[in-house]
């Protein structure tokens, strides 16, 4: 009677674990499938940005710059006034880290000048997308809405007269039709003194930050003097900077100087890459 007994414990003994080894089989497929996924996943993180803070907007430019930019400010005679012009007006914000920017204005007997600069430190809160990716994004926003001129765009007004096409003309009457057209030019150019040459038209900056666009536009503000105001716009990493450089003259029929406000424009935003350390 033992000798049955220890047999039957045995028979059930070995059932038991056999039964165990057949359902840890099936169990342990799924979870070690599942493991090595979670992992992978787990390891996507995007690059942060280059830089964690930003410049204190109203002390990073230099006062010979101001002087250039804002030209009243030599001729303010009163030296706390023009201490107070070289300081400018900090921008409301709530995060230094984040956004900074400075206003300066200056009245002279020319015109009124005005410069806004601001920084923008772009965080992506999107672990599949870098800070400069964002920041490229906003940069790309930015640049959509100046609404740019295609490069050589000034060029497809010329070939769009249809006189081209009719070659007829010019070859029937070749003398007579050059001296008229010499006449009509100079008149051309009379009704638009003040149209903007192409190399000084709205365009992408290529040497400045990782990239850049330049917008110029000469407004109306309901006087008879147009003021003009000069935008660069440029990205370094994570970072946007912006410029708004605006001229508005006192004296009726002046308009700025183009040229003059693109360099002095331009010459900051170099001064202001630098000062970013890129």
């Amino acid at each position: 009677m033992q000798r049955k007994a220890y047999v039957t414990g045995i028979a059930a003994l070995l059932a038991a674990l056999l039964a165990g080894c057949t359902s840890g089989s099936g169990g342990d497929g799924p979870t070690d499938n599942a493991n090595p996924g979670d992992a992978g996943t787990a390891t996507v993180a995007a690059q942060p940005g280059k830089y964690r803070t930003l410049p204190e907007p109203c002390g990073v430019i230099d006062h010979d710059t101001l002087d250039s930019l804002l030209p009243g400010i030599k001729q303010l005679t009163d030296p706390e006034q023009r201490d107070r012009v070289y300081q400018g007006d900090a921008a409301l914000t709530y995060n230094t880290d984040r956004k900074v920017g400075c206003r300066w204005k200056v009245e002279s007997a020319d015109a009124t000048d005005r410069l806004a600069v601001d920084f923008e430190r772009v965080v992506s809160y999107d672990n599949a997308v870098s800070d400069d990716d964002q920041a490229q994004k906003l940069f790309e926003e930015k640049e959509t809405a100046a609404d740019l001129p295609e490069p050589g765009s000034a060029t497809p007004a010329t070939p769009a007269s249809s006189a081209g096409t009719a070659t007829p003309t010019p070859t029937a009457t070749p003398t007579p039709t050059a001296t008229a057209s010499d006449d009509a030019s100079p008149s051309a150019t009379e009704t638009s003194p003040d149209a903007t040459p192409t190399d000084l038209q709205p365009r992408v900056l290529s040497d400045l930050g990782d990239e850049a666009y330049l917008d110029d536009q000469l407004g109306s503000s309901g006087s008879a003097a147009e003021p003009r105001t000069v935008t660069v716009v440029f990205r370094t990493s994570n970072v946007v900077v912006t410029i708004e450089y605006e001229e508005q003259p006192t004296v009726t029929g002046t308009v700025p100087d183009s040229k003059e406000m693109q360099d002095r424009a331009r010459d900051l935003a170099s001064q202001l890459d630098d000062a970013l350390g890129s």
